[in-house]
């Protein structure tokens, strides 16, 4: 395969991973562009872009979400490629199109495989034929009649699931045959409204469960290589909070099989760029099932990174240019445990609630073992127009008792004024025994750490420290 010039990149994303992309291309000798909404332009990732371009108001569907503006900016601006970071249309086919009309490179999967691949039945499908364990289920549901025959034959507890999203949208857990009607009602009008498809269907529903994913960088010359497991159990409403590579507790046996379920699958797809194979581990019975794939550079890449010294957007940049994967499979060590913790800008005593504004001090500690991927400093606004993510805290350590008690350290240092944080939750959840002793099941942020947690006793920085 020929090479393909990349000497500029449209940057199609806001906030830390903007910032993230923009890096990326200055190491590799390549030019930037960020295009951003009019809310954005005095932005950390505006500042650093070598140019930007304002494709539209600060509502995200009028600009963002805007196939027709993003792509112009590529070619007003003469850029060769695209990088659509994650969220927004980075799992659009639509805007792959777009570019391969005209003439520009997109950093990601081709659309066929983004299509094969987004859709949750259609990768199941992929899945089954590859010898990967799927667990029952059923295929697509049209209506909520069907949703209770199936659920019948399948029996309870169940999970309805959106076929063409994530994100916990269009999710809802089953119970009894009672709740099927409204549940399969209340999650298909959600994916329909979320994704523009309000296909659904059933799975059981594992109660003592671990969300555990794959990374994988796959080239256009049939090289695809996985970067070890993740373990994303700690989550709230299906959203993750904190993450850790690699996934500890599990059985080699198991976790190798993991890693082959999520290369094999890829290989199965055909697949080409960086993207997360993602898999429920039945935390009681040490086996495994197929989720889904994000055809996409996920928010934790950075602990995949810190654990194999790879740096997976460069790898991005690598593959769109045609060439081949920097290293071998053979060349993939993980050394060391790495924890992420996603610094929101929320009010943790108040519901989670978002708490938009300037920050009038940021003040975050830095050494070794220590990455923050942020967009946040003094003086910096917190959008309300956005998700509320203002920073990535990486540590990287030799076991996971010491990254646990590196991260502790770090968020006692943070100190952020003008709006609150989650710094104070993470504080909480790293100190609890449960979380301490083993990595943690979907749900007992939940059902175990939540309806105990004194959030204000919480929020009290520890002797000597300042913290928001």
């Amino acid at each position: 395969m020929t090479e393909k010039l990349i000497r500029r990149v449209l940057v199609a994303n806001r906030g830390e991973i903007a910032v993230r992309v923009i890096r990326a291309c200055f190491d590799e000798g390549i030019e930037s562009v960020l295009a951003c909404s009019a809310a954005d332009t005095g932005t950390l990732a505006a500042r650093l872009a070598d140019q930007v371009v304002v494709i539209g108001p600060a509502a995200a569907t009028q600009s963002y979400l805007d196939i027709p503006r993003v792509v112009q900016a590529a070619i007003s601006t003469g850029c060769d490629a695209l990088h659509p970071g994650y969220g927004f249309l980075s799992e659009r086919p639509e805007l792959v199109d777009a570019c391969e009309e005209n003439g520009i490179v997109y950093i990601g999967p081709p659309a066929a495989i983004m299509r094969r691949s987004g859709s949750k039945l259609g990768a199941r499908a992929v899945a089954d034929e590859v010898g990967i364990p799927t667990g029952a289920g059923s295929g697509g549901l049209s209506s909520a009649e069907e949703a209770i025959t199936a659920a019948r034959e399948l029996g309870f507890p169940l999970l309805l699931k959106a076929s063409a999203g994530g994100g916990g949208r269009g999710m809802t857990i089953l119970r009894s045959e009672s709740e099927v009607k409204a549940g399969y009602i209340r999650s298909s009008v959600e994916a329909e409204r979320a994704f523009g498809d309000g296909t659904v269907y059933l799975e059981p529903y594992v109660e003592r469960a671990r969300h555990v994913e794959v990374q994988i960088l796959a080239d256009s010359h049939g090289n695809v290589c996985h970067l070890g497991e993740r373990d994303c159990s700690t989550q709230r409403r299906y959203q993750k909070i904190i993450e850790e590579a690699p996934a500890a507790g599990l059985p080699a046996q198991l976790v190798e099989e993991i890693r082959t379920a999520a290369v094999d699958l890829c290989k199965g797809l055909d697949y080409v760029g960086a993207g997360t194979v993602e898999f429920l581990v039945d935390a009681d019975k040490d086996r495994f099932v197929f989720l889904e794939v994000n055809a996409r550079v996920q928010v934790e890449h950075p602990i995949s990174e810190a654990v194999t010294g790879i740096d997976i957007v460069r790898e991005q940049l690598r593959i769109a240019r045609g060439l081949p994967l920097s290293f071998a499979q053979d060349d993939v060590a993980i050394e060391g445990h790495s924890i992420e913790c996603r610094l929101n800008a929320e009010d943790s005593r108040r519901g989670f609630t978002p708490t938009p504004g300037t920050i009038t001090e940021w003040t975050v500690p830095s050494g070794e073992g220590v990455r923050i991927d942020t967009f946040a400093h003094t003086g910096a606004v917190i959008s309300p127009w956005y998700d509320s993510l203002i920073a990535k805290v990486i540590v990287h350590a030799p076991t996971r008792a010491d990254a646990i008690d590196r991260m502790r350290q770090v968020l006692s240092k943070i100190r952020v004024e003008g709006v609150s944080t989650t710094a104070d939750i993470h504080r909480a959840i790293l100190a609890h025994p449960d979380f301490e002793k083993a990595p943690v099941t979907t749900k007992w942020l939940e059902d175990v750490f939540l309806p105990d947690w004194d959030a204000d006793a919480a929020s009290a920085p520890p002797a000597g420290t300042t913290v928001s």
